[in-house]
């Protein structure tokens, strides 16, 4: 046994490798918009966050009117591209196979795009059909606000401090810890950066691994750090 409650999941950039693809995307939209930006950095500041709150972060710091049509434009575009490309992180079913215990996904991203993904990679089936989208909540319910985690929580009747968290941005960090749980952060994803690991940390991870095949043997090091029963 694992001695958590529950272990809840976020999607992208922990379960499938997408968020290179929307860094990839996102970038060259923002670019042909008038803020050039790299791929790179859109990873490094804007990984875990939606696409709207990304376009009012930007209008707000550079006063550039972003037009309402990226919304769309991006949201097709991004679809197209994970339905071709997107793949699963490497390990990551053999992981989940070996955790004990009740498991969830909680994601910014919306229920028909992780459907896509989660069927694309083979996951659905370790998770279904407790996969959650913070969109299903309300428009102002994503991460960094912790809405998602509770109500994932709450399905399982989880004690939040009795409820680990994996995740791989400040945002989604920010949001469980809000939530009163806690954290593994996880730097495996292609769209990593040198400082990652520090940024997750510092946001409130207890620890961060960088493969999943770690995450067993973290997960129950955890338990005794807490002195879980």
């Amino acid at each position: 046994m694992n001695g958590f409650d529950l272990i809840i999941f976020d999607c992208d950039g922990v379960l499938v490798d997408s968020e290179i693809i929307a860094a990839q995307v996102e970038s060259k939209l923002l670019t042909e918009a008038g803020y050039p930006i790299s791929v790179e950095e859109m990873g490094e500041r804007f990984s875990g966050m939606t696409w709207k709150n990304i376009l009012l972060a930007i209008e707000s710091e550079a006063s550039i009117p972003l037009s309402a049509s990226l919304l769309d434009k991006s949201e097709k575009l991004l679809d197209d591209r994970l339905a071709r490309d997107v793949r699963a992180i490497e390990g990551v079913g053999q992981a989940i196979m070996r955790l004990s215990g009740p498991r969830c996904i909680c994601s910014n991203s919306s229920s028909h795009r992780l459907d896509m993904m989660l069927t694309k990679t083979g996951l659905k089936p370790l998770f279904a059909p407790h996969i959650f989208s913070a969109k299903d909540l309300g428009a102002d319910r994503v991460k960094p606000k912790p809405d998602i985690f509770l109500h994932g929580a709450s399905q399982f009747n989880s004690k939040p401090e009795n409820t680990l968290v994996i995740e791989d941005s400040v945002h989604g960090i920010h949001g469980a810890r809000a939530a009163g749980m806690r954290v593994i952060g996880f730097t495996g994803g292609s769209h990593t950066y040198p400082s990652h690991a520090d940024r997750l940390m510092d946001a409130g991870a207890e620890t961060v691994i960088s493969r999943m095949s770690d995450l067993p043997g973290v997960a129950e090091a955890l338990v005794g750090w807490a002195g879980l029963v």
